[in-house]
């Protein structure tokens, strides 16, 4: 699986860089690095929608599909990083 974090200009402003760094840290500490690759991604087009992921490689649409496996959460923080994590993403894992 594939988390793509939007860097582009308003998501940056919005907090994109603690973003990653709270999922660095999720990852490491949910031990699941091995699964899922962290990127920056340019603009992902939902600029009104604050920090942005996509997550790629996934096959359960329980969140905005935007491919047969990639899906999208908007207004991501570093404060919700741990809850969108644990309850949209994790499941997806199938661990």
């Amino acid at each position: 699986m594939q988390i793509k974090v939007c860097v582009g200009s308003s998501c940056h402003l919005k907090g994109s860089y603690d973003v990653i760094e709270a999922f660095k840290e999720i990852l490491k500490r949910h031990d699941v690095e091995d699964l899922v690759e962290l990127q920056a991604s340019f603009c992902l087009g939902n600029c009104a929608n604050g920090v942005t992921l996509q997550v790629d490689g996934v096959e359960e649409p329980h969140i905005e599909k935007i491919g047969d496996d990639k899906f999208l959460l908007h207004n991501v923080t570093k404060d919700n990083a741990e809850s969108v994590f644990t309850e949209q993403i994790r499941p997806l894992l199938n661990i």
